[in-house]
């Protein structure tokens, strides 16, 4: 199985997402953002953490401009699987890939620690590993992590069951406690919590290895 880490100027978590598909068997390729094509047979792009191009403007949307952009776009519209997480996550709602936005935190303050995750559904090759009952721990680091979208957008994520994983105790303000979520056809997942930050022994938290496991399993039978 083939994934493409896509990495930005500010990109800080490219190295640890490769290394945790790469653990679970994934071959992994790095792209830079002025790269204006994915390589051949990419199974899964990935758009990892950080602060692209400083987050000087609003995240992730000068991000979402960059050559890059567009075929992943184009993976997208061809059915390809797409993980976003942090500034990955903004920068899928900025392409408009999911719908939403990724707001200031309510407190207006950074945070980093640990969290507790409810698992919103398990139809998806993001969480099918998970039941929908389980609660999994996993780190957040980010100053606009405070997801909103309009009633509809909600109201339809409901009725499809296209929210992925709610925070237990909200640390941002998000929404109905959002904390990811899957695009129409499920094959697209953001998520502001980082479960490559929790996939080794030393991370002193495993929890992270569940989902990259379900999803070279699923991508390979795919």
């Amino acid at each position: 199985m083939k994934a493409a880490v896509i990495v930005f100027p500010g990109s800080n978590c490219d190295r640890d997402l490769a290394v945790a598909l790469e653990m679970v068997g994934f071959e992994v390729s790095k792209i830079w953002h002025k790269d204006s094509e994915l390589e051949k047979e990419i199974d899964l792009v990935a758009i990892p953490g950080g602060f692209s191009f400083g987050d000087y403007l609003r995240v992730g949307a000068i991000a979402a401009n960059s050559p890059i952009c567009k075929s992943i776009i184009s993976h997208a519209e061809r059915g390809g699987y797409i993980v976003g997480i942090c500034n990955g996550f903004q920068i899928l709602t900025e392409t408009g890939l999911l719908p939403g936005a990724l707001l200031r935190n309510s407190g207006l303050k950074y945070i980093c620690k640990t969290v507790d995750l409810n698992v919103e559904t398990a139809n998806s090759i993001f969480t099918n590993k998970y039941n929908p009952s389980n609660v999994i721990r996993l780190p957040i680091a980010h100053h606009d992590g405070n997801y909103n979208a309009d009633v509809s957008d909600i109201e339809t994520m409901r009725d499809q069951d296209l929210i992925a994983f709610t925070y237990c105790d909200n640390p941002n303000g998000s929404i109905e406690n959002i904390a990811g979520i899957l695009s129409s056809n499920r094959r697209v997942l953001g998520m502001m919590p980082h479960p490559e930050r929790a996939s080794e022994k030393a991370h002193g938290n495993l929890d992270g290895v569940v989902f990259f496991k379900g999803l070279v399993e699923s991508v390979s039978t795919a």
